[in-house]
């Protein structure tokens, strides 16, 4: 306990906690196209990912984040696609002491952040047992991501407010 300066014990704020109670595999296709129809002439792969993110409550504390991921690999001199490769890849999170209005982002930015190298192994080892050299991700920056998505949802939200005719 620390004292204020009337010498009376205060309580410091207790710091916010975030335990990961399990993380698993929710879906997993990878598709060598390559191996379906033979590509004439040099290949140079141009790897293209998407990534998109979701959360729901559980239970008290207790929270899901799913981890969507769209990869891509075309080649660049036919844009042929070579292989795809699709994951949701879900964490089972108990958060405490984070208040309300900071709950989204931090479902959204740190819970992804912390299954990420665990994605980005499974991603790995995909590509290299597709008949691939290993394809390991370059880091993903989740805060930018966020602030993307907020944005094209005030868009969206926007667009729609505009075309809803108004009743006077």
């Amino acid at each position: 306990m620390a004292e204020n300066e009337n010498g009376a014990a205060t309580t410091a704020p207790t710091p916010p906690q975030m335990k990961i109670l399990g993380q698993y595999i929710r879906d997993l296709s990878f598709e060598n196209i390559l191996s379906q129809k033979p590509i004439e002439g040099e290949v140079q792969p141009d790897i293209q990912v998407q990534v998109s993110l979701d959360a729901r409550k559980r239970g008290e504390g207790q929270f899901e984040v799913i981890s969507k991921y769209n990869i891509t690999s075309k080649n660049k001199n036919g844009a042929e696609t070579l292989f795809v490769l699709e994951i949701e890849y879900s964490g089972i999170f108990k958060i405490d002491n984070i208040p309300e209005e900071q709950l989204h982002p931090f479902l959204l930015i740190e819970c992804p952040r912390m299954t990420f190298p665990f994605v980005r192994r499974i991603v790995s080892d995909m590509t290299r047992d597709g008949g691939f050299p290993p394809l390991n991700l370059d880091n993903i920056d989740f805060i930018a991501l966020y602030r993307q998505t907020v944005l094209q949802k005030q868009q969206a939200q926007a667009a729609a407010d505009a075309e809803t005719p108004k009743v006077s």
